[in-house]
């Protein structure tokens, strides 16, 4: 389900489109929803990654939610890139996965994020377990 679909859109997140996807920033998470056949690659992250410091300032803290409601491709290992290069910015990662192939996918990303990484089935299950993290409570 889009998060355009769902319930969650009431809550009014400010919504990012780039020509590889939508990205949908709440308090403290954010939405992503990654366009069919794109390689989610580190040139594309990065601008994901300005983005969200334009948005929520220098020293924030969020829960990212992949809501793959398409099939594209990401190296499993940009999460870890991602804090090598001084952004911890994201506490926790829950994806959404569809297919038996997504959430494959996301069990490999599992281990290497440095993160907290939870496989979820809907995105009402990858909300409601974001909004219950210590972090944001």
């Amino acid at each position: 389900m889009r998060l355009e679909d769902s319930v969650f859109i009431s809550l009014q997140p400010k919504k990012i489109t780039f020509p590889f996807g939508d990205f949908f920033f709440f308090e403290k998470f954010m939405v992503a929803e990654i366009c069919e056949g794109i390689h989610f690659g580190w040139d594309k992250v990065m601008q994901l990654v300005q983005e969200a410091y334009n948005h929520y300032g220098a020293n924030f803290k969020i829960a990212y939610i992949s809501n793959r409601i398409n099939s594209y491709s990401i190296e499993p290992v940009t999460w870890m890139k991602l804090r090598k290069n001084g952004h911890n910015f994201i506490t926790a990662i829950a994806v959404v996965s569809y297919t038996d192939l997504a959430v494959k996918i996301a069990t490999l990303e599992k281990v290497f994020a440095s993160a907290s990484l939870k496989r979820c089935t809907n995105l009402d299950e990858a909300i409601k377990w974001v909004r219950t993290l210590k972090e944001f409570n």
